[in-house]
């Protein structure tokens, strides 16, 4: 862990999401190996702490997940299509997401290659 704010906010940010589409549960398993792993005691899971700052979003569409839907949310709205101008009310998963990552990007250097965890990797 850092031992000081200055040496903490150096730091670059990883943000890392899955189940936008609540039809892809391969997603959460992809998901809990992650958090399994970076929260692990393995030296390489300290290396990646000690020089990232993560931010996990483990399920962008729980509504969605909740009533069995496949790839929309509750609203029966693809929260997929939506990334580059989501409007608050009707998208507010992506909203929040991306507002988060605005206000990393003022406080640090975010990773410009971006994680999801949607996809089954063979």
């Amino acid at each position: 862990p850092s031992t000081h704010l200055t040496e903490a906010k150096q730091k670059r940010a990883v943000v890392v999401t899955a189940r936008v589409h609540p039809g892809e549960t391969n997603s959460s398993y992809m998901m809990r190996g992650f958090i399994n792993f970076i929260t692990g005691a393995s030296p390489d899971a300290k290396v990646l702490r000690d020089n990232f700052v993560f931010k996990i979003v483990p399920m962008l569409n729980p509504d969605g997940v909740i009533v069995g839907n496949y790839r929309s949310s509750l609203a029966a709205r693809d929260l997929n299509r939506n990334y580059k101008n989501p409007i608050k009310d009707a998208y507010p998963s992506i909203w929040s997401v991306k507002a988060m990552i605005r206000r990393m990007l003022t406080e640090r250097e975010v990773v410009s290659t971006v994680i999801y965890t949607d996809t089954v990797v063979r």
